[in-house]
């Protein structure tokens, strides 16, 4: 008789780790936006991987840090809740990064009964000197774990993870269905796709102001239309957004829209439009109609 696995592993690791590109390479579908800017990812995404004999539900979680507002506070929160309820762990530490390690998320890690696998994250920044000494060092961090060396953007050794996961999950039905292959609605990648480009588009705290919020995603004859709010701060982020004549945000419309065709394989007529929410990242109430509960 056939046997299925099933289970949930979550991604857990520090700001700009490499937990997205982990799960877009994994799951061979951009479902996690990406970019060098610490605090990229805000939510928990569930990216559901299917084979016949098995299924693995990923949660990439934002950056552990330490919050500074409130927004830091929901964001965080989605962490904690991510290491109540796995069957596995990967915890991703970046080969360069020299500073101190998240005690909360060791302490944490050492504690919990299900495995831990620790991907070291951009060897290729590192020589073989360097990386015996981090292996070494996460050995004495987290002696339970095993630990994998890999490049998450170039690919390097993550065609060892999902054979390894297989073997630690237990034997499960599927928890969703076979062709779903994400927990999020449309609107959500949208507003991603869309907060992507002005995180690649704008400096300073610009991008960590804004939120998108799509009201409109309706499909008619093989084109969707999609109407998005991009939400700040401060009127005079607004201007900042918009830019001279519109030129800057018409780049993100452009480039957000080339890749929306991209992921839904459709036509798109993407119109975006700016409003002032005033201190959205501090008002709970805002939080929580953002999808921050």
């Amino acid at each position: 008789m056939n046997t299925h696995k099933a289970g949930f592993v979550n991604i857990l690791g520090k700001p700009n780790a490499g937990k997205s590109t982990l799960l877009n390479q994994l799951m061979g579908e951009k479902l996690a936006i990406v970019t060098q800017k610490a605090q990229t990812t805000r939510h928990r995404i569930f990216g559901i991987y299917n084979e016949d004999d098995l299924q693995i539900v990923f949660s990439d979680t934002p950056g552990v840090l330490d919050p500074k507002y409130g927004l830091q506070e929901k964001m965080m929160e989605f962490v904690k809740d991510s290491l109540q309820d796995a069957d596995v762990f990967l915890f991703i530490v970046d080969a360069s990064d020299k500073s101190e390690p998240n005690g909360f998320l060791v302490e944490k890690l050492n504690k919990i009964p299900v495995p831990v696998l620790i991907l070291v994250n951009k060897i290729d920044l590192s020589n073989q000197e360097e990386l015996e000494k981090i292996m070494e060092f996460w050995h004495e961090k987290i002696p339970k774990a095993e630990i994998l060396p890999i490049s998450a953007l170039n690919g390097f050794n993550t065609d060892v993870i999902l054979p390894k996961l297989k073997s630690l999950l237990p034997e499960n039905p599927p928890y969703y269905d076979k062709d779903q292959y994400t927990d999020k609605p449309e609107r959500f990648f949208v507003n991603e796709a869309i907060r992507e480009k002005i995180l690649l588009n704008y400096e300073k705290e610009i991008p960590y102001s804004v939120e998108v919020v799509t009201e409109q995603f309706k499909e008619k004859e093989g084109i969707i239309f999609i109407d998005s709010i991009i939400y700040v701060e401060r009127d005079t982020q607004k201007g900042i957004i918009i830019g001279h004549k519109g030129e800057a945000i018409k780049k993100v419309g452009t480039e957000a829209r080339i890749d929306l065709e991209k992921f839904f394989a459709k036509k798109i007529h993407l119109n975006l439009f700016v409003k002032v929410k005033k201190d959205w990242r501090k008002n709970e109430r805002d939080l929580k109609n953002f999808g921050y509960r």
